[in-house]
């Protein structure tokens, strides 16, 4: 199984069936800060993070989610992300271009409809989708520069896990 199954994605997603108990499993990760990394378990959550010394503007993180199974074992949700300030910045910029490509698109309407000129608001338009995959390209960009420690962070859980 590859890391990132889809190239398309900005926050890559995985599971993984265990064949520990949801408790063997966050056991392994409790009072675990191993340089580089530092691990936080929140109830049935794990983030694993890199320390302040190797944090970039894109450093990745990986938040796990352990399930008991009624069958045995446990099941493992895990996503990597950027930091969530950062994430949650990126999400209001692009709900912002999109208010403003909606609004665009009612005033102009309304211009058509009222017989004036609407070439500067479907201009602001195209340039709103053309802003819109500027940021897209910009997060995979920063997703590619991550990608060496997403590999890191997968390593660690692996190694945490046994596997």
């Amino acid at each position: 199984m590859s890391l990132l199954p889809n190239e398309i994605v900005l926050r890559p997603r995985f599971q993984l069936q265990l064949d520990q108990t949801k408790d063997l499993v966050l056991k392994s990760f409790e009072g675990v800060d191993q340089p580089p990394f530092e691990v936080k378990r929140i109830d049935d959550h794990v983030f694993i993070k890199f320390n302040k010394e190797e944090v970039h503007f894109w450093s990745p993180q990986l938040h796990l989610e352990i399930n008991d199974l009624d069958e045995g074992g446990s099941q493992l949700y895990g996503l990597f992300g950027p930091n969530p300030t950062l994430w949650s910045f990126f999400m209001f910029l692009h709900f912002g271009v999109a208010t403003i490509f909606i609004g665009l698109g009612v005033w102009a309407y309304s211009s058509v409809a009222l017989g004036r000129d609407y070439g500067l608001q479907v201009g602001l338009m195209v340039f709103m989708v053309i802003l819109w995959f500027v940021l897209y390209a910009f997060g995979r960009a920063g997703r590619s520069k991550g990608k060496p420690q997403m590999h890191e962070l997968n390593q660690f859980m692996n190694k945490r896990l046994g596997r």
